[in-house]
């Protein structure tokens, strides 16, 4: 055996024996590990900061989650954000209602994630290559509809209630994504859809067997997928205090990286809200302490590609064994 996959085993060994306490601590040292090189990491302000950002990123990660637990992800998440928050900018800015926006761009993330789930489900296509069209298709969309430019003028309130609001301390956009965890828990874990799932992923020719109708369990994972997105993204659009055909950045392959990292497989059948919260957490904490030590954007996204790779070598059944 060569020098790297004997190291390979060896951490793979020490991960097995850390159990469900290995990505906390592994979170506790890379926090330790960046403040050795700048003391604002571990900072009170700083640590509300990761808090804050985790929660939108996780919210993310639980939409990926749902569909990585059926062997499959979705690659236009980050342009249905940008698409999600023009529309809904410019519905508020037309009536001036936040509930308008609000409904907007639920109805987009809706729109999306149907579509995804028809292709997918229904007619049983790629889901990389129908989500790989998918994201074309919103891009250019979010393109046009705004022309390009950022979409301002959004009513107070809506900023005010979803970026800047509190409650016993607590920001608002962390309430809504513990509201949002509780039920993604309490969907996974109670009904027959989040089982579903979980047979689908590990065995789809065993969920047939089992009567489970796959087709209209995929159709639905996609567009919940979308639908959380969608509400992700109106949480973002608050924060920016604007609709920003730009926004979804870099969220496609955070979200993934987030659950991979969390424990979700993207062989299927693994994973949870657990995953995509510790999962996000890890992330948020690894690129804001790469901010703060000032590492080039190019590297970190360097550093980003090479956790997902690192994970994907960790969970092989091979190293499994």
């Amino acid at each position: 055996m060569s020098a790297s996959a004997s190291a390979t085993v060896g951490l793979r060994f020490v991960l097995q024996r850390l159990g469900p306490w290995r990505l906390p601590i592994g979170i506790l040292v890379m926090l330790l590990a960046f403040a050795a090189v700048e003391p604002r990491v571990v900072s009170g302000a700083n640590l509300r900061n990761i808090t804050v950002q985790a929660s939108y990123l996780a919210v993310f990660a639980l939409a990926q989650c749902l569909v990585i637990l059926t062997r499959g992800f979705d690659l236009s998440l980050g342009f249905t954000v940008s698409l999600v928050s023009v529309l809904s900018a410019m519905a508020m800015v037309a009536t001036g209602s936040p509930l308008v926006g609000i409904m907007a761009g639920l109805g987009v993330g809706l729109l999306v994630g149907a579509a995804n789930g028809l292709l997918i489900g229904g007619i049983g296509l790629n889901p990389l290559v129908t989500t790989l069209g998918m994201a074309n298709i919103v891009m250019a969309l979010a393109s046009t509809v705004s022309g390009g430019f950022p979409v301002s003028g959004l009513p107070a309130s809506f900023t005010g209630t979803f970026a800047q609001g509190s409650l016993l301390g607590i920001a608002a956009p962390v309430w809504i994504v513990a509201v949002l965890f509780l039920g993604g828990f309490l969907l996974l874990t109670v009904t027959r859809f989040g089982r579903s799932l979980y047979i689908i992923g590990a065995n789809p020719r065993a969920a047939v067997a089992a009567g489970i109708n796959t087709f209209g369990t995929l159709g639905f994972a996609y567009t919940l997928c979308s639908l959380v997105t969608a509400t992700g993204a109106l949480l973002l659009t608050a924060r920016t205090g604007s609709g920003e055909p730009n926004l979804g950045g870099n969220l496609t392959l955070e979200a993934i990286a987030a659950a991979v990292v969390g424990g979700a497989k993207l062989s299927g059948g693994e994973g949870g809200v657990a995953s995509a919260l510790l999962g996000a957490l890890f992330v948020t904490v690894l690129s804001n302490g790469m901010n703060l030590i000032q590492l080039d954007g190019y590297l970190q996204q360097i550093c980003l590609g090479a956790i997902i790779v690192i994970s994907l070598v960790l969970s092989r059944d091979t190293f499994r064994r």
